[in-house]
């Protein structure tokens, strides 16, 4: 029980990260750069304590964990969801960035050699038709750069989700990754300034950004996920989409249109098709 409450505290933080980015952003309390600055400046000092507190590392210690290619591919992921979350709504943006991280970590295996099944191939193929049949031309169609800027999100987040993979101290380093991006939030921030002033509530929520949905939410996941397999890891994280969507409609006053749901329901039912059909394989 103590297992599933985590993981449900996770999913929960990392929907909120949406309902959070497009509430700052989409009101014009603070621009994207502001926002990508304070959010990751906020979660290296979180995670740099929860990991000091811990004894896992020392400060010093923490700023030489991870490496440069995950700092890159981590800020990256923040600044692409900022920029995106100017143009998408909170629900819409988190199925893109899922929809996203899932493929792109499905092309690196294709790449490495790895050789889905029929099932998977189902899945991926039923996905894939529900996700091009989401942002093609029409009246509820997601705006066509947000969409472009949340794929480039998604694909980095995989992208650091793979260079950590087998990582023994997955905190330490998602705290050193977060530290090395510290100069470069430093300079996105007075660039952000210099651009606009963010409004007290912008700032807040960033803040809430960095250090409770990230840092915090980073802390419980890697907590539990030594308690989960690989198959049921990546089903779980089929709910923050529709958690997000289920926040973002009375905290956001967001819409749920009719493509948004059919696609919504195929696309994730798809990728679960495909992941379950993978497991079942890895255990043959």
């Amino acid at each position: 029980m103590r297992i599933i409450g985590l993981t449900g505290l996770a999913m929960l933080a990392f929907a909120a990260n949406s309902v959070l980015a497009r509430q700052a952003l989409g009101a014009g309390q603070l621009d994207a750069a502001g926002f990508t600055a304070i959010r990751l400046l906020a979660g290296a000092v979180t995670l740099g304590l929860l990991v000091g507190l811990s004894r896992a590392a020392s400060w010093r210690q923490i700023a030489s964990l991870g490496t440069a290619q995950q700092a890159a591919a981590l800020f990256g992921y923040a600044l692409a969801f900022s920029l995106a979350y100017v143009l998408l709504g909170a629900g819409m943006g988190a199925l893109v960035l899922f929809v996203s991280v899932q493929f792109g970590m499905i092309a690196r295996g294709l790449i490495a050699g790895d050789r889905p099944g029929a099932l998977e191939w189902l899945g991926l193929v039923v996905a894939l038709g529900a996700f091009v049949y989401l942002i093609s031309p029409g009246l509820s169609a997601p705006d066509p750069l947000g969409t472009l800027l949340m794929v480039v999100s998604g694909l980095c987040w995989a992208a650091y989700s793979l260079l950590g993979r087998g990582s023994t101290r997955p905190l330490a380093d998602a705290a050193g990754s977060f530290v090395r991006c510290v100069p470069f939030a430093l300079i996105l921030l007075i660039f952000g300034l210099v651009w606009q002033l963010p409004s007290p509530l912008g700032v807040a929520l960033a803040i809430a950004s960095g250090a409770i949905t990230s840092g915090l939410g980073y802390a419980i996941w890697y907590a539990v996920l030594p308690q989960l397999t690989r198959t049921r890891a990546a089903v779980v994280q089929l709910s923050v989409p529709v958690i997000a969507a289920a926040i973002a409609v009375p905290v956001l006053g967001e819409a749920v249109t009719p493509r948004l749901l059919i696609a919504s329901i195929i696309i994730l039912g798809g990728i679960a098709i495909a992941i379950l059909g993978a497991g079942r394989r890895r255990r043959l």
